[in-house]
């Protein structure tokens, strides 16, 4: 087994993980701004109860000087009553009385509407101050969980550099250049198990010579497949070296 393999597959697991962390660590920000979204909606929705409140107070207070002016009016014809000479002029007199009652009336009902819808608003505004509140506390907390887990992932990342500098230090150039151009080729992927015949990267036959010399373990040199190009390797002969050993190394 040639003495690179080893080497490549914890440079290829690190430069894995090392991937992951910094989608990871990218994908923070958009999580962030995500609840910043999440509680300016709640903030708006109770900026949006509150002015319905205050138009539901106008709407009130507009039916309250209603009644009022008909109440005003329909006292005012019953006043005038006693003025009154005429048969003719009693009966319209009459008329206008039963108008302004019955218009006191509508603007009565109108009154309790709009209390009602008064008590309404103000109902919907606690409970969209309620949702305010837990959705502050909510996104403080998921906010500091995103940035607690970035700082640890972060060191994580940092840690695993460290390990691909340890690991690239102790591989020729010329086989990294040619991992780090297979890798980039597969999506990280660089090598691939050789098993059953088959290279498990692409899943295409591999050549029986060269099956049986990646198996091989007095085997020295480097095998790749026909197919996609990925380094070959024998699980059985390539220990994959721990971060800690890599390190220590």
């Amino acid at each position: 087994m040639h003495p690179a393999i080893s080497l490549l597959l914890q440079l290829q697991k690190t430069d894995q993980e090392i991937a992951a962390f910094r989608a990871e660590l990218e994908g923070a920000p958009k999580r962030i701004r995500e609840l910043d979204s999440k509680l300016t909606g709640v903030r708006n929705a109770l900026v949006s109860a509150k002015d319905a409140h205050t138009h539901a107070l106008a709407r009130r207070k507009g039916a309250e000087l209603d009644v009022a002016e008909w109440r005003e009016k329909a006292t005012k014809f019953r006043a005038q009553g006693f003025a009154v000479k005429t048969n003719e002029a009693y009966k319209a007199l009459q008329h206008e009385i039963a108008n302004a009652e019955a218009e006191t009336a509508k603007a009565e009902d109108a009154q309790l509407e709009q209390m009602m819808a008064v008590e309404e608003t103000e109902e919907k505004v606690r409970c969209a101050e309620s949702a305010l509140k837990e959705a502050e506390q909510s996104v403080a907390a998921e906010r500091k969980e995103i940035e607690n887990r970035a700082r640890e992932t972060n060191r994580k990342m940092l840690t695993d550099i460290s390990v691909r500098e340890k690991l690239t230090g102790q591989i020729t150039e010329e086989i990294l250049d040619r991992y780090s151009r297979l890798a980039k080729r597969h999506h990280g992927f660089a090598l691939a198990e050789a098993a059953h015949q088959q290279c498990h990267g692409c899943g295409m036959r591999i050549l029986p010579h060269t099956y049986q010399e990646v198996h091989r373990f007095e085997n020295q040199d480097l095998h790749t497949c026909e197919n996609c190009g990925r380094i070959l390797y024998a699980a059985e002969f390539a220990p994959v070296i721990t971060p800690n050993a890599a390190s220590a190394s």
